[in-house]
């Protein structure tokens, strides 16, 4: 994401929603370029939200939608149906359209939009651990009761966490 200034007046805006209320099932809108075709619009439901884990960035926190995010719709919205911004189209999982579009939620996009403004950079905290997901396998083997939480897969040496007590495992 990145902000720029336009000095002028009157310049139509598209509202932000609230990212955290949109719900499964909702119906949204993805607005983009794809392959060059401009004012492209493709409509889906969000599938999923606070998706995690999928590589992309160090920072995962996506809405899941199988409207078309074509290669081309980066950085076009995704909006609801009161045309309010909902998200940042951002990304495909998997080769081509799959039904598998990711984009960032509008309230962090504001967030990281605010802080660029105040601050003119973004600083995110940072533990210094890697981590993954527990699943019910795991969670026998090792006798947890279920699978809350996440394991320290790994601990840099240049990490924060290298000079605690938090260990693999």
């Amino acid at each position: 994401l990145a902000v720029i200034k336009v000095d002028s007046d009157n310049l139509p805006v598209l509202p932000f929603g609230d990212s955290d209320a949109i719900r499964v099932g909702e119906w949204v809108l993805a607005v983009g370029n794809p392959a060059g075709l401009e004012h492209t619009v493709t409509a889906g439901i969000v599938s999923a939200k606070g998706r995690s884990d999928l590589r992309i960035t160090d920072y995962d926190d996506f809405i899941q939608t199988d409207a078309a995010i074509n290669p081309g719709n980066s950085g076009g919205a995704l909006v609801d149906l009161d045309g309010n911004l909902m998200g940042i189209n951002t990304a495909i999982v998997g080769q081509g359209y799959q039904g598998l579009g990711v984009s960032i939620p509008a309230n962090m996009a504001r967030h990281i939009m605010t802080t660029l403004i105040r601050d003119g950079k973004v600083t995110r905290g940072y533990l210094g651990i890697l981590i993954q997901p527990i699943t019910d396998e795991m969670a026998e083997s090792i006798g947890m009761p279920d699978t809350g939480g996440v394991l320290i897969s790994g601990i840099p040496e240049d990490g924060p966490a290298a000079v605690s007590d938090l260990q693999e495992g």
